[in-house]
């Protein structure tokens, strides 16, 4: 819902422009989701086919039909680090707004969305934000479009007058025109609890720990693992790697029912990548070593 409104924003304050550009390998959520609002508002959708975005991608898409352009900030399989600020930079040149899913990299790695000056963002608290199953979804919006941005799915709790039960809708001023119906509070408890505890531990410590655990695990993949058919999909770069490592591998998909039937908790990703989640906050060094030697046990 929180793609939904944003993106619908982000159109409506382009009148004109009739193109939505996001990629082929984004995630399958906001690929459907363009598309989607595409077809309601009679829009086109350009299609970036490249599984790691780069501002040049960009460019070759980009331009005076452009509303807006929905991409990922770290890529869901490859843990790829999009650079935010030089395609928001080029995308404003250009006349259209940004809006960025940041599902994968929100608590893991630094963000600057003010700094760099994104328009919209999206994102999820049970991952990196360790809120847990059923934690709500969040929404950016800057602060430049809060006195005009409009958003579909109005509400109660996003009007004007929250208890003054008005006959007509009025938004309240700035972000909370975002917000629709009550949000779910049990869910929000375990998101403040979760932010709290990123906040004592800080970015800068938790982004030096994923790297950390993201060499560690490319380096037991080199030595363990490529004798047996693995590739590593993710960048070695550690500036172009997220929280994440992915491994690629011919049988991934019946692999991956066995890790997990064996007590490794990986992802598959189609078609042949296992996923390594590495939570900086919650995975020892120890319990990747484990889990790469189950790996290895399992699919020697």
């Amino acid at each position: 819902m929180c793609l939904y409104k944003v993106l619908r924003a982000a159109v409506a304050l382009r009148p004109g422009r009739d193109e939505i550009v996001t990629d082929t390998a984004n995630f399958p959520t906001d690929r459907f989701l363009v598309e989607s609002v595409a077809a309601e508002l009679g829009l086109k959708v350009r299609w970036i086919e490249a599984a790691d975005v780069r501002p040049e991608d960009v460019a070759a898409v980009t331009g005076p039909r452009t509303a807006a352009v929905v991409l990922s900030h770290v890529d869901y399989r490859s843990a790829a680090i999009a650079d935010l600020a030089a395609i928001t930079r080029l995308v404003r040149e250009r006349g259209g707004l940004t809006v960025w899913d940041l599902c994968h990299s929100v608590g893991s790695i630094p963000v600057a969305l003010d700094a760099d000056g994104a328009d919209f963002a999206v994102g999820c608290t049970y991952k990196f934000l360790n809120a847990g199953p059923g934690a709500p979804a969040f929404l950016y919006v800057n602060a430049r479009h809060h006195a005009e941005f409009g958003q579909p799915i109005t509400g109660w709790m996003g009007a004007a007058d929250t208890f003054g039960m008005a006959a007509e809708y009025v938004p309240a001023p700035g972000i909370r025109r975002a917000l629709s119906g009550t949000p779910p509070v049990l869910g929000m408890v375990g998101v403040q609890e979760g932010v709290a505890l990123l906040a004592e531990a800080g970015i800068d410590r938790v982004r030096a720990k994923a790297v950390a655990l993201g060499r560690w695990v490319l380096a037991l993949a080199d030595e363990w693992l490529a004798p047996l058919g693995f590739e590593v999909a993710s960048p070695r770069d550690d500036d172009r790697r997220g929280g994440h490592v992915t491994l690629r591998h011919p049988d991934a998909e019946r692999l991956s029912r066995v890790l997990i039937d064996n007590g490794v908790l990986i992802d598959f990703r189609r078609p042949d990548g296992i996923r390594v989640g590495l939570s900086p906050l919650t995975t020892s060094f120890t319990e990747v070593r484990a889990a790469l030697a189950r790996i290895r046990e399992l699919a020697g």
